[in-house]
């Protein structure tokens, strides 16, 4: 199911392991799955019909009520979202460098443009305390990302918002039942953005997305917005897109829904085993979150020399991947914000040692302890500098300077302790991953669409 190779001295049948793999996810559903598709196929209607409605009351019960209007993808939701709420050219959004591209390109898309604040050192959400210091005259929205399953603290985020008048946008896309507070992520701004691309929490089988709001009237405009700005039948009020989310993609979401919270489960379970196999390695894990504040979309470590230890991972058939390897403020598209290394340190440091393993509610524990010991063995021969036997292929990074920079920071700050550095048994966060490199055979392109 990969591309990575298996070594000639492993137990023969014991296939790669990939990051994810949707179709052993969803095995057990494939005969409902599969019933839903051809009912929508029967009935000859695949776009904004009784499916989607269904699927948009279940998702809004599902998160305790409120309104949710189905889209595109997360990232369309993003655009929207923003828009639905009044923001525009010449506005900024505050966010994160250390999220997924989609975030930002959905706030560009909008007209505004994307300004960043640093992160929590050991969560990588975004650093409460330094929120206020980055808003700008033109600050229009805060967009908070909930990152790897993680929730943002939004009690505080709620308060900023309000007290200074404004737009709280939440970008739960990997963040599906996670809560803070007591409340869903995704439920606390005036909007909350999911995506459902397939290896989500919960996952379609293409892409698509869903905004939640508890406004009856922003819902009213974000269902125009997402239909060209119709109001009716070929009468527009505003000029919007074509973003919806399709019959089919909704059906399929209807069926898988109701396993959310067992997934979900089954998910903090598999964290605990690989948290227990992997404390005593030169790694960071993620660190320890609330009971219910992380639904773990991704179990990504934090290493020191992480291209060196994904070859040597991948020469015994363990596929990895990054999320995110290069900040958007170092990203050849964002160049024209003027970003620059160490601008942001805490995210920096975590763009240039988070690694993601494979992780999903159908591994069995014997395919952690397996992980589990072959990075034990990659972790000691890169300390060795033993020289692995394949290379993993490493992400194209258009600014290769300014990320050995960052990297030249984060192994200054390891050496010294301070943030940033890997040393065994500390707990911090992780990297927002999920789709294994193309030609994997598991069904998933490339990651374009991350929100």
């Amino acid at each position: 199911m990969t591309d990575d190779t298996s070594r000639p001295d492993e137990p023969a049948g014991d296939p790669p392991l990939s990051v994810y793999d949707v179709r052993a996810h969803d095995r057990t559903l494939a005969p409902r799955i599969a019933a839903a598709v051809e009912r929508v196929i029967a009935s000859g209607w695949f776009v904004l019909g009784s499916e989607g409605e269904r699927f948009e009351a279940a998702w809004a019960e599902w998160l305790g009520g409120g309104e949710v209007v189905g889209v595109g993808s997360g990232t369309d939701a993003l655009r929207l979202a923003l828009t639905a709420g009044g923001v525009g050219p010449g506005d900024g959004v505050l966010t994160v460098p250390n999220t997924a591209v989609p975030t930002a390109s959905a706030i560009s898309a909008a007209g505004a443009e994307p300004h960043f604040v640093d992160v929590d050192p050991a969560t990588g959400l975004i650093a409460i305390e330094k929120v206020e210091a980055a808003l700008r005259p033109n600050t229009r929205a805060i967009l908070p990302v909930h990152l790897h399953g993680r929730a943002a603290p939004m009690e505080p985020l709620v308060e900023i918002a309000r007290r200074r008048g404004l737009l709280l946008v939440e970008d739960a896309a990997q963040a599906h039942g996670a809560l803070t507070g007591g409340r869903p992520a995704g439920t606390w701004g005036d909007f909350g953005c999911f995506s459902f691309y397939p290896s989500k929490n919960l996952g379609a089988y293409g892409d698509g997305g869903a905004i939640w709001t508890s406004s009856p009237e922003a819902a009213a405009a974000l269902r125009r917005l997402r239909n060209y700005g119709q109001s009716d039948r070929y009468v527009h009020d505003s000029i919007g897109l074509n973003s919806r989310l399709d019959e089919i993609q909704a059906a399929i979401l209807g069926v898988k829904l109701p396993h959310l919270r067992a997934w979900n489960r089954r998910r903090a379970e598999l964290a605990r085993r690989y948290r227990a196999l992997l404390r005593s390695l030169p790694l960071a894990l993620p660190a320890e979150a609330p009971e219910g504040a992380h639904v773990f979309h991704l179990f990504a470590v934090r290493v020191s020399d992480r291209e060196a230890v994904r070859a040597r991972l991948s020469a015994r058939g363990i596929a990895t991947q990054v999320h995110y390897p290069i900040p958007i403020h170092l990203q050849r598209a964002y160049r024209h914000l003027g970003g620059r290394p160490g601008d942001f340190p805490a995210a920096e440091a975590w763009c240039a040692e988070t690694l993601s393993l494979p992780f999903s509610p159908a591994l069995a524990e014997a395919d952690l302890a397996r992980v589990a010991g072959a990075l034990a063995e990659a972790l000691a021969e890169t300390q060795a500098g033993t020289p692995a036997e394949t290379q993993a292929e490493a992400p194209a990074d258009p600014r290769g300077d300014a990320r050995r920079e960052t990297r030249s920071r984060t192994r200054n700050r390891t050496r010294s302790g301070a943030p940033g550095g890997v040393h065994p048994g500390t707990e911090t966060p992780a990297g927002r991953a999920e789709h294994p490199a193309p030609g994997r055979g598991d069904g998933l392109a490339p990651e374009t669409e991350a929100s």
